[in-house]
Order: C-alpha cells, then sequence, then structure tokens
C-alpha cells in the first residue's frame, strides 16, 4: 500500500530539533566494519530505512548486524564471502562502498551494481580506476562489479572529480594495501574526515583528512572500534530552510554549523538572522519573507547538490528572482517539475534554472523522485494554500528519521496517509 503525506500550508515553524547521525556517513562506517575481524560499534546512527538495508548489505558477505535504536553491532567473522549481490544493493546508492572493503582484505570482490535515487547518472570509473591503480583489475559482468588482484600495492592516484564515494572506495582498499598511497583531487566532505577517523581508530594510517590530497600508509591489519557517527549537516541545513521559507524561529541542535558556513551564510543574505552555537548547532530566525539569493552547487566546501531542492523550493516563495546552477547532477531539476504544480515560477536552461518567487504557492499532489526532492516538497507544501499531498514518501523516510513528528511538533498539520494515488 502507497504512503501519502497530507502536509497543511500555513505553517510558521517555531521550536528545538536535533540532528542526528549523518546518513551519508554511517553506510560507508558500517562498510569499513568489514576491515577489521571482530565487532565493531557505530553510535548515533540516524533510525531511517537505509541503515537497516546496509545491514542486510553486510549480512549477505557473512557479518552479524545488531542494530538497537541509535547503535549499529557490526561483527565481522575471519572468513568472508567476497560476493556482495543481495537484493538489497539494489535499494541504496551507498552499497557500492563494500567494494573498496573486500578488495582490501580479501583481494577479490563482486559486487552487484547499486540503486537509490534518480538524481542522474553516477558511473564507477574513478572507482574501478582507482583500484586498478592499486593493482587490481576491474570489469562489469553480469550486473556487478568484479575485482581481482594478487596482492595490491600504493600508488598515485588523480581523480578527475572530487567523488566522494570514490574517495572511500580506493581509501578503504588502500588502507591494507602495500606501500604508500596518495590520492590527489580527493573529497573533502565532513563525511570523508569521520571515515578516516574510525579508520584511524582502527590502525589506518592516514594524513590529510579534510583537504584534497590523503595519504596512506598501508598496514597489514586492522581492528575493530567504537566510533560516533557526525551530525547530519543536510539535515540541519534542511531544517535552516525550512526556518527560513515559513519565516520560523528554530533552534536545530546536534550538527557542527561549521560544516554548513555557506548555507548560513547565504541565508543571512535572505534575511534571515542566524547564532551558531560552536561545534554544537544553531539558531534561525527568518523575520520577514526572504530576499532572492542565487545559489551554484559544487563539490565541498561548495553548496551541497542534496540541497538544491530546497534552495529552488526557498526561491520560489523568494522576494525577487534567483539564478540556481546545478553542476553536479544533470537530473535534479526533476524536482522543478513537482513545484511547478504547487504554481512555483519557474524555468530551466540546461543546468540553469531561473525562479521567480511568488508570496503563496497553491496545493496540489507532487510527487517525490528523491530524498531531498521529497523533504523539499514537503517544505514547500508548508508554504501552500490548503493541503499539499506529498507522494512516494518512501523516500523521505530513508535520509529523515521521525521527519512527520517532527514537524507537526514544532508547528506543522502533515498527516501520514495510506492509499493508491490517482495518477497511474
Amino acid at each position: 500500500m502507497s504512503e501519502h503525506f497530507d502536509v497543511h500550508g500555513g505553517a510558521r515553524l517555531v521550536g528545538e530539533v536535533d540532528v542526528v547521525g549523518a546518513k551519508n556517513s554511517v553506510l560507508k562506517l558500517m562498510a569499513a566494519a568489514l576491515l577489521a575481524e571482530g565487532t565493531t560499534t557505530i553510535t548515533n546512527c540516524p533510525q531511517i530505512l537505509d541503515v537497516p538495508l546496509m545491514g542486510d548489505v553486510l549480512r549477505s558477505v557473512g557479518c552479524d548486524v545488531v542494530i538497537d535504536g541509535d547503535t549499529a553491532k557490526i561483527t565481522t567473522p575471519a572468513e568472508l564471502s567476497h560476493r556482495a549481490d543481495s537484493a538489497a544493493m539494489g535499494k541504496l546508492r551507498a552499497s557500492v562502498c563494500v567494494l573498496g572493503p573486500l578488495v582490501g582484505r580479501l583481494k577479490q570482490a563482486v559486487v552487484a551494481l547499486p540503486g537509490g535515487d534518480a538524481i542522474g547518472s553516477r558511473p564507477l570509473d574513478m572507482h574501478q580506476n582507482g583500484l586498478r591503480k592499486l593493482g587490481a583489475t576491474s570489469t562489469i559482468e553480469h550486473g556487478c562489479v568484479v575485482a581481482k588482484a594478487d596482492g595490491l600495492r600504493g600508488a598515485q592516484i588523480w581523480l578527475d572529480f572530487p567523488s566522494v564515494g570514490a574517495t572511500e572506495n580506493i581509501l578503504m582498499a588502500a588502507v591494507l594495501a602495500e606501500g604508500t598511497t596518495v590520492i590527489d583531487n580527493a573529497a573533502r566532505e565532513p563525511e570523508i574526515v569521520d571515515i578516516c577517523t574510525m579508520l584511524t581508530d582502527m590502525g589506518a594510517k592516514i594524513e590529510g583528512a579534510g583537504t584534497s590530497t590523503l595519504t596512506v600508509e598501508g598496514v597489514e591489519k586492522l581492528n575493530p572500534t567504537e566510533h560516533r557517527v557526525i551530525g547530519d549537516r543536510i539535515v540541519g541545513a534542511t531544517w535552516a530552510f525550512a526556518a527560513a521559507m515559513t519565516r520560523g524561529d528554530l533552534t536545530v541542535r546536534g550538527v557542527n554549523p561549521h560544516h554548513l558556513d555557506l548555507v548560513l551564510d547565504k541565508l543571512r543574505l535572505a534575511g534571515a538572522e542566524v547564532e551558531t552555537f560552536d561545534g554544537k548547532g544553531f539558531r534561525i530566525v527568518q523575520p520577514e519573507r526572504p530576499k532572492a539569493v542565487d545559489w551554484v552547487t559544487l563539490p565541498y566546501p561548495g553548496f551541497a547538490t542534496d540541497l538544491q531542492p530546497f534552495a529552488v523550493a526557498l526561491s520560489a516563495v523568494a522576494d525577487g528572482t534567483s539564478m540556481i546552477t546545478e553542476n553536479i547532477y544533470e537530473a535534479r531539476f526533476r524536482f522543478i517539475e513537482e513545484m511547478m504544480r504547487l504554481s512555483g515560477d519557474a524555468r530551466t536552461d540546461g543546468h540553469h534554472a531561473v525562479v521567480r518567487g511568488v508570496e503563496r504557492l497553491s496545493s496540489a499532489p507532487v510527487w517525490a523522485s528523491d530524498i531531498r526532492a521529497g523533504a523539499g516538497l514537503v517544505l514547500a507544501g508548508l508554504c501552500a494554500d490548503g493541503v499539499t499531498e506529498v507522494w512516494d514518501v518512501f523516500h523521505i523516510d530513508r535520509g529523515y528519521p521521525h521527519f512527520v513528528e517532527n514537524l507537526n511538533r514544532l508547528g506543522a498539520r502533515i498527516e501520514r496517509v495510506a492509499g493508491e494515488p490517482e495518477r497511474a
């Protein structure tokens, strides 16, 4: 049975909300547990659908996984299977991050091609090329990435683009390779720093976390550890946009505001009053209708592509005209088609969108195409006349724990409703 959210317009969000562990980090940390025999404990896990799905992926290669609330205990046996081709692989993109650990530890892997959000092409070329530089062969066969090596040796690796996934997979293979690996043009996201911190606690030797050059000195073995996931900066930013769009007053705790410096600066330009609590959170107060500002998605520390739907949604109710430029995933602008159902005034041309703000949107049935698009449509519904139906909310459940409950507690009125849509 399908579900949708009935989102009643006219809400002003006020109060405090806690942010839990980062979705874009926890799944990779769970995969890193494959590198060490024994029990690794990961705390501050978000209670979202993707965490048990990753648990299923790890079970498929022989791990015992126990998820209890916000804690995941992963017991990795001495003998692992190199085949990760369970049904769960097709349900989340991050499942491909088991490739690096399996090749690093077992010197072979057969990993089913991943699924996940419909936001555009995300090829695995850089993942495979990095493994080849380390001495592995890597091909695509029968819907799987197949990699094998007699042994892995450190190498100089240049990434054509600072891909988070490629950086993580190469890093997790390199920590057990012989010799020194240097990854140039590496991703710099806080989630990369998080996995480097965990790997270092496990015994890896890594320098340069948070910079564009990672230097890895391979070691013979790693040990299990206990690690707390960093706060989810994308969820934190979602609440920041929610405050700005609804002319609200929200205090967001559990996330490092320095991970959101650019977002918070942009919201200041939009007219928000922003107060930060060093390393712990921030407060956003939007006293009047937000002003239009321009947005450009870029790799970190630039504006995250995951936040582009929120930039579009904010621009749709802002005073003035905004230009949004998408440089990462070409299909992100599918979100604009749904915004136009809500009477948003937007036009796209290649990887640019021009959005002219209106005072109030108009309710309509809309469909989420990915996690962030779904959350963006909910926020837009809060700024629309009437009741907006947001369908395919399973996407939202993959990234936002207790989203409806939190919104209702902050002053929104949203119900989860079971039933089939009228649209085919």
